[in-house]
């Protein structure tokens, strides 16, 4: 019988001031030799004090600049001009530079530390990066961080809106392990128990966090800490089942069909209120912490269109037809299209 063998992040860090502190944090793994990539405009904020931390520690920058670019053939191009000294590659920014950063670092097999600098999604923690192939977002394999280092200061330095889609996408993990315990039941998939508590934990410990503001520093360390948590989840998995369900569908099918799509935690939010409601499943507290965070009100700003998500439901299986959630069978997009058209709390939202 096979053991499982996972790779987690060797390094977390989540807290005020950490970014300050990266070079103590190689330097302390034996890692001397840093390749850097920030993102678009990220140098200019964050780039005297990650370069004063690196030198204090005597940790050589053999490159650093700023990455704009996920096309893969770019990310391919920039993996293989990468100094050989190299010992490991830092990405600081949101999910573009992460998930170029975390690509290169896959295919040199380098150590990858990942340095999120807003809380959107919990692609910082993820193996897998979302690239351009032939000109569309695609899910490539790619590397589990080596290490997460997120610094709350710099977290409330980003736009709210940020931290709205980070709850967005942490919440949506109670409609996506209700979706693949379906799965399970109606033998579609096999459900690994860790993964499972795992996923589940990161989400209760989250929902359960009292807080006055969103700003708040236990707030964000919860947030963070969840979404890291969701990372490790899948990877136990093998697959991104305990974190994306159909909620997720509908948001992907978004992207697709939409010239300008939100951002993907606010659609994956808003997906996941829907599909709380037709699964059954605690709706209730979904709402609550969309009320009490101030996502709602948010979204309420947005001018979002009922019939963008009415088609994005129809869509939604086509997206991964492997799988089979509630949005899978036809009986239950009637109702989700119901939903969105009778709910009040989405009333509001659609106008």
């Amino acid at each position: 019988m096979s053991a499982s063998h996972i790779a987690i992040p060797t390094i977390l860090k989540v807290g005020k001031g950490t970014l300050g502190s990266l070079g103590t944090y190689l330097k302390t793994n034996d890692m001397e030799n840093a390749v850097i990539y920030f993102g678009n405009g990220l140098i200019d904020m964050f780039g005297n004090t990650v370069m004063q931390s690196l030198k204090k520690e005597g940790v050589t920058v053999l490159e650093y600049r700023e990455l704009d670019s996920i096309r893969i053939e770019d990310i391919i191009e920039l993996a293989f001009s990468i100094d050989v000294k190299t010992q490991v590659i830092v990405g600081i920014g949101g999910g573009k530079v992460i998930d170029a950063a975390k690509y290169a670092a896959y295919l040199r097999k380098l150590p990858f530390i990942s340095v999120p600098t807003s809380a959107s999604s919990d692609g910082f923690s993820s193996s897998s990066a979302s690239l351009l192939v032939d000109g569309k977002r695609t899910s490539v394999p790619a590397r589990m961080a080596y290490g997460i280092i997120a610094d709350t200061e710099v977290i409330k330095s980003a736009p709210e809106k940020f931290i709205y889609s980070g709850i967005g996408d942490l919440v949506s993990k109670i409609t996506a392990l209700y979706d693949w315990v379906y799965e399970d039941e109606n033998g579609y998939a096999v459900l690994n128990d860790f993964a499972m508590m795992i996923a589940k934990k990161a989400v209760n410990s989250f929902v359960r966090t009292p807080f006055k503001s969103i700003q708040e520093d236990l707030f964000l360390r919860e947030l963070l800490d969840s979404l890291a948590m969701s990372g490790v989840a899948n990877e136990i998995a093998g697959s991104s089942a305990p974190t994306s369900g159909s909620e997720h569908l509908i948001s992907h099918a978004l992207d697709k069909t939409l010239e300008c799509p939100q951002l993907h935690g606010i659609q994956v939010g808003v997906a996941t209120y829907l599909m709380s409601r037709v699964q059954n499943h605690r709706y209730q507290r979904v709402n609550t912490i969309f009320t009490d965070t101030g996502f709602w009100d948010y979204v309420a700003t947005l001018g979002l269109k009922r019939e963008d998500y009415e088609k994005a439901i129809d869509l939604a299986p086509s997206i991964k037809p492997y799988r089979h959630t509630y949005l899978h069978e036809e009986k239950y997009r009637e109702l989700a299209k119901q939903l969105l058209r009778e709910d009040e709390v989405l009333k509001r939202i659609f106008g």
